[in-house]
């Protein structure tokens, strides 16, 4: 049987079966911090993008910008990395964002490695 606690978001006394945030909060957080939606969710993301991108790669193509190694990862290929131009200045050129010319296949540790340095957010964010 879960552990039954309370949510995590100060002056919620919601008691859940899972840790942290109770799911209403969590729905509050997420609808905070992606107002129109999670845009990798989307059919065009991943059939036009996602699948293309990692059909053409599928093998890490980071070279160093994670942060990790130096030459070429080449670990298989599993998250399809918008690079060199991020997804929302792709969306803010007026540039299709689930074009697959704007992305590259590399692996999940790459990825968010090089996304925490490169689009800090959350408990990385710079005030």
């Amino acid at each position: 049987m879960a552990r039954m606690r309370v949510c995590s978001k100060p002056g919620c006394p919601t008691i859940h079966d899972n840790g942290g945030r109770c799911p209403a909060c969590q729905a509050e957080a997420d609808a905070l911090r992606r107002p129109h939606g999670n845009p990798y969710t989307t059919k065009g993301h991943r059939l036009g993008f996602r699948a293309p991108v990692l059909a053409k790669h599928p093998y890490c193509q980071c070279t160093g910008q994670c942060g990790k190694h130096d030459d070429l990862c080449a670990a298989r290929s599993t998250v399809a990395d918008h690079y060199p131009t991020e997804r929302v200045d792709l969306t803010d050129q007026g540039l299709d964002p689930n074009d697959p010319q704007y992305g590259r296949g590399i692996c999940k540790p790459c990825h968010d490695a090089k996304t925490a340095r490169t689009i800090p957010s959350g408990w990385a964010a710079k005030d």
